[in-house]
């Protein structure tokens, strides 16, 4: 009789080949990436790219601050992060790694990370075909997700990376556990955000005008227990006010003209990834704002953005001025700043660029 182990893993691998099966299908009807087949398919993205087990995917084992400690052997790579309306993609070195308890960061000239492990879930080497009009070649990446199955971060090797160090990567980090079952869990709750006629505003509003570092922000919120959206409404004029949703167009479009470095933020609960430096080539393309530079592209679903701010904090250096994109449910979306280092005040041209938003 079979036991109760085979008939859960036999029944584990008709799913997973029935999966695969609907995902083939798909990609031969229409050219589509994995996050939207998966979300055609009823499942979460990690659970797509797992049903590839045993053909192109090899699960992995953490801790995976271990693991990214060792991905600058991979010479340059394509970083990418991602939420629903925003992709960040950025070539470089994984350089300068670190990790205190389950929060990490990366420190290189082009790749800048600020890393949040406890949400690192499953993990997985995929190694794809992709074929063009002269060659079929193979793609290989390093993919994890949170405990939802959404995809938190992922590494892409490019021509020049090093193919021998990926694959000894995926073997000091292979899971025992090669099935394509994983648990996905619920998406949390979402916390409570407290009443406007709850907030001390006049305490937010002394404490915002008492910083001395943008990164006391978060501290502040934490304090005044104000959602982000919620902060910037209630001290609306003194330190944040709306522009035109055409805004971040016009902004973009701006710098790159007159070639002002300015610091693209973009992340999820896993990951914060930043960009720094000029900007060239802004196209727009149906509903998405692209920037399409060599080593670095963003793509902006601008039919996503719901109310766009200009937000001022007091630093010890001066004022520092960023543009920050919500969506509908006044989540943030992406930031932007003009270029700086700590100890120097913020960039003039910055300013004039802001200033010249309504």
């Amino acid at each position: 009789m079979q036991s109760n182990v085979q008939k859960n893993y036999s029944e584990s691998s008709d799913l997973s080949t029935d999966l695969q099966a609907r995902y083939q299908k798909l990609k031969q009807q229409t050219k589509i990436r994995v996050r939207d087949a998966a979300q055609q398919l009823g499942v979460s993205e990690a659970e797509l790219v797992a049903s590839g087990m045993n053909e192109n995917v090899i699960r992995l084992d953490g801790p995976f601050h271990d693991l990214m400690a060792r991905i600058h052997e991979l010479g340059t790579v394509m970083a990418l992060t991602r939420n629903e309306s925003v992709v960040h993609e950025k070539d470089g070195i994984y350089l300068n790694m670190s990790c205190q308890g389950e929060v990490g960061m990366a420190l290189g000239a082009e790749i800048d990370l600020r890393i949040f492990y406890r949400h690192w879930h499953h993990g997985f080497a995929v190694i794809d075909m992709l074929e063009t009009e002269h060659e079929t070649r193979a793609q290989r990446s390093l993919q994890f997700f949170d405990a939802q199955g959404t995809a938190v971060h992922k590494i892409y090797l490019r021509n020049h990376s090093n193919v021998t160090a990926f694959s000894q990567l995926v073997s000091d980090f292979a899971s025992q556990d090669q099935t394509s079952q994983l648990a996905i869990l619920p998406a949390a709750v979402k916390s409570r955000i407290k009443p406007d006629q709850e907030i001390d505003v006049d305490g937010l509003r002394a404490a915002w005008s008492s910083m001395q570092d943008t990164h006391e922000f978060f501290g502040l919120l934490k304090k005044f227990e104000a959602d982000r959206h919620q902060a910037l409404r209630l001290t609306k004029t003194e330190f944040a006010y709306q522009v035109s949703l055409s805004s971040v167009r016009l902004l973009l479009q701006t710098v790159a003209m007159r070639a002002t470095p300015i610091m693209v933020f973009v992340g999820n609960q896993g990951m914060i990834q930043i960009h720094s430096g000029p900007i060239q080539n802004v196209k727009v393309m149906d509903s998405w704002l692209n920037i399409l530079d060599p080593g670095f592209n963003l793509h902006l679903r601008e039919d996503d953005i719901a109310s766009v701010w200009v937000v001022k904090k007091p630093t010890a250096d001066g004022i520092v001025t960023s543009l920050e994109l919500f969506n509908a449910d006044n989540e943030n979306i992406t930031m932007f700043f003009g270029q700086r280092k700590p100890g120097k005040p913020e960039l003039t041209e910055w300013q004039d660029a802001i200033n010249e938003l309504s």
